[in-house]
């Protein structure tokens, strides 16, 4: 079985930097020292893998998500050429990683690197830079230009990235689908002996709000109205519209990319190749993605089976796991949150 090891240190009363101050920090200003809380300080719920989520800048974070969120509101250099892909956990990022590395790499796609490593170590998380031994020249070295993701909120996001302008690329999911492979994804993790969260309690708690950089509507909307504010700066994807109508997808991915597929491309199917090569049952097939490992940085005490990241990936999974009720509940909640603005489900 995949499994996730995560050594819990006691970070209750850790001092750590308040970033509440550094929303649309640019990157010349210093941080400082002068906002400092303590994680215990904090309003706190019950967590589902951890003992608590902790409620930071109106969302909700493990302690692990929660220092790489702030180490990276305080040290990340975004530059205007990086392109970053931000989502909600669960939504469909492991495919867009692979989309997006091949299409951008698509020269070399023979010997890509998706066939040796975990499509998330080659696009690395922003956030879990805070773990890395030497996280600025760790991303100074990325080529150009960096492709990067992450899962904070755009309000929360580091000031230096909305400064820069640089590209943005959001996917979302439908939230029944998202909650059940998130439940798929905590069954197969281990966290020594605390006794693993409820489907009923995890549903309640998701339901209000409280999951990881949660709550999911608020987290998707605030992607979803830059996407709409700046849309020559965030594109906004759809998990169903990219299984749907994949290919039209793939070449709307690489333009705005800046890197269009050419009519040679097109008419060699260069596209195609790309789709078949990065699709969920192929991945799964590779052996770095069945018996490989991911670290959630070097000294974060986080590893996961690379296995972990790869379930049925398919559209309406959740009317085979969720009750009448359950469904109900969640696609009235997503309706009243996203009609007002135009974002439909």
């Amino acid at each position: 079985m995949s499994s996730v090891s995560i050594e819990k240190p006691d970070l209750e009363e850790e001092i750590i930097d308040d970033a509440e101050s550094f929303d649309h920090r640019k990157e010349s200003d210093d941080p400082g020292n002068d906002d400092l809380v303590t994680i215990s300080s904090l309003p706190k719920e019950r967590g589902y893998l951890t003992d608590y989520f902790y409620q930071f800048q109106g969302f909700w974070y493990d302690q692990h998500f929660l220092r790489g969120a702030i180490w990276a509101q305080a040290h990340f250099k975004a530059q205007p050429t990086d392109i970053v892909l931000a989502t909600y956990p669960k939504t469909g990022l492991t495919w867009l990683k692979a989309l997006a590395f091949a299409t951008m790499n698509r020269a070399r796609l023979e010997n890509c690197p998706l066939l040796t490593k975990n499509p998330h170590d080659c696009v690395p998380y922003i956030e879990f830079q805070a773990y890395e031994k030497d996280p600025i020249s760790a991303l100074e070295s990325l080529p150009q230009p960096r492709l990067l993701s992450t899962h904070i909120p755009y309000n929360s996001l580091p000031g230096s990235v909305l400064a820069s302008n640089c590209k943005i690329v959001c996917i979302t999911r439908d939230p029944k689908d998202m909650f059940v492979s998130m439940l798929s994804f905590l069954s197969k993790i281990n966290v020594g002996n605390k006794e693993p969260i409820s489907k009923d309690e995890a549903f309640g708690l998701f339901c209000n709000g409280v999951s990881l950089v949660g709550p999911l509507w608020d987290h998707v909307l605030g992607y979803w109205r830059a996407s709409k504010e700046s849309p020559e700066r965030v594109l906004f994807l759809k998990y169903e519209d990219l299984k749907k109508g994949t290919l039209g997808n793939v070449e709307k991915l690489a333009e705005f990319l800046g890197c269009p597929f050419s009519s040679r491309e097109k008419e060699n199917g260069v596209m195609e190749e790309i789709v078949r090569f990065c699709s969920i049952d192929s991945l799964k097939k590779l052996e770095v993605n069945k018996r490989g490992f991911y670290h959630m940085g070097q000294e974060s005490g986080v590893t996961v089976e690379t296995g972990a990241f790869f379930r049925k990936g398919e559209v309406g999974d959740s009317k085979n796991h969720l009750s009448e009720e359950m469904v109900r509940r969640i696609d009235q909640i997503t309706k009243d949150k996203f009609e007002p603005y135009g974002l439909k489900y």
